[in-house]
């Protein structure tokens, strides 16, 4: 590693304990003992005002740890809430029950865990992490001359006592020792400390397992919403396309077969439209096979897929791909429709003049990044086309993750589990 790369480490390490210890500290604490108050205010009434909006809040703290574990650690910790109904009332009645909810959802009891777990532990082992770095900043100090203030009274760095030039450099030498410890060893501590988010915030497996089941039920529900939708549009577009051609042309047919003797050049210019509407006609069912599975995707794969689409994008596309062979092919029409409907809306909402795709295949997990310089904003939300899109990737235990500040860029993650072959 060389001296660059090291410098971008140490930083880019010091830099997110810094980030964890200080959300530890002044997030977790605070959170903790307003969550604290205002469950204990329940029995006065004036909890079921507060509690729902300051669990709202713990649970927005522990899902941006969830965020952060997944993106620097790639440690994954499950989102197991409850979902609130929507038909709740307004009105104290609606405070009542949606604080009594999110009481009884077990999930709220392990995120008052995990936040007292994490304003002491959690905090120390990110601190940990930046201390490894910080340390041994003071060896250096010592060693370029700071060791003259301590001549008459030694200072303690570490098991040295410095009090010369001597053990000064001794110091600088075992700072530089911790430094190497910090660059070897500082990812996996902050690893550790979302690990240990993850053994308190994760539900046991009776939990996981019953979450498992309401997902896999609401995947298949949409799967078979998903297909008959499909089935419908293919319906249609025959219906309104292709079909209305093939009729034409036939009802032209039979009027060239009746005019072939009596007008001859009339039934050659049907013969020219009958001609152009067969052509139409097969370029709209192309269009329609290419919608179902486009052939280059069964010909060639997905990463050849992919680039023939960016080929045809109005906005400059970098594409890089990495896999070394095919998914099945459910799982490839899954992952290119989905970078289909990314590109669109790219397109449509970003603004954006450059766009790139990377698209990666490791630890069985296909990763598809999608990003664009554009105007931001995008989310996943009610109504929106990635809400739809994350359900239909449910269905192969996908995962859709965005990140997309007003302002722009943009970008935004697919993930499906799969073997290559």
């Amino acid at each position: 590693m060389n001296g660059k790369k090291m410098l971008a480490e140490a930083g880019r390490t010091t830099g997110r304990g810094l980030v964890l210890a200080v959300t530890a500290l002044a997030g977790s604490i605070t959170l903790f003992v307003l969550s604290v108050l205002s469950i204990t205010f329940v029995l006065l009434g004036i909890g079921f005002f507060s509690t729902p909006y300051v669990l709202t809040a713990v649970r927005a703290h522990a899902n941006r740890r969830r965020l952060l574990a997944a993106t620097w650690s790639d440690v994954r910790i499950p989102v197991p809430y409850r979902p609130m109904p929507a038909d709740l009332r307004t009105g104290v009645t609606g405070h009542v029950e949606r604080t009594t909810l999110m009481l009884k959802d077990p999930a709220t009891w392990r995120d008052l865990t995990w936040l007292l777990v994490d304003m002491t532990v959690g905090a120390t082992v990110a601190l940990i992490s930046v201390g490894l770095f910080i340390y041994p900043l003071d060896g250096l100090v010592l060693a370029a001359g700071l060791w003259k203030v301590f001549e008459d009274n030694p200072f303690w760095y570490g098991f040295v006592p410095v009090d010369s030039q001597l053990t000064g450099l001794l110091a600088a030498a075992l700072g530089a020792a911790i430094a190497a410890v910090g660059l070897r060893y500082g990812g996996d501590i902050q690893r550790g400390h979302f690990l240990l988010a993850k053994s308190l915030l994760a539900p046991n497996q009776d939990q996981e397992l019953a979450q498992r089941v309401a997902h896999l039920t609401e995947t298949r529900h949409d799967a078979v919403d998903s297909s008959a939708a499909e089935l419908r549009r293919i319906e249609r577009d025959l219906h309104d396309g292709a079909q209305a051609r093939l009729v034409a042309m036939g009802m032209d047919l039979g009027t060239i077969e009746a005019l072939i003797e009596k007008n001859p050049a009339k039934a050659k210019e049907l013969i020219a439209n009958a001609r152009q509407s067969s052509a139409e006609a097969l370029t709209e069912l192309r269009d329609l096979v290419r919608g179902i599975h486009p052939p280059v995707l069964a010909e060639r794969g997905l990463g050849d897929a992919v680039k023939a689409l960016a080929l045809r994008l109005p906005v400059e596309t970098d594409v890089q791909v990495d896999l070394r062979g095919r998914a099945d092919a459910p799982v490839e029409s899954a992952a290119y429709f989905a970078v289909s409907e990314i590109l669109t809306n790219a397109i449509k909402h970003s603004n954006a003049d450059r766009i790139w795709i990377d698209m990666i295949h490791s630890d069985s997990m296909l990763r598809v990044a999608i990003g664009d310089n554009g105007e931001g904003g995008a989310k996943i939300g009610s109504g929106t086309g990635l809400s739809g899109l994350e359900r239909r990737l449910g269905t192969f235990d996908g995962i859709l993750a965005v990140s997309s500040p007003e302002g722009g860029p943009t970008m935004v993650t697919v993930e499906i589990p799969c073997e290559l072959s």
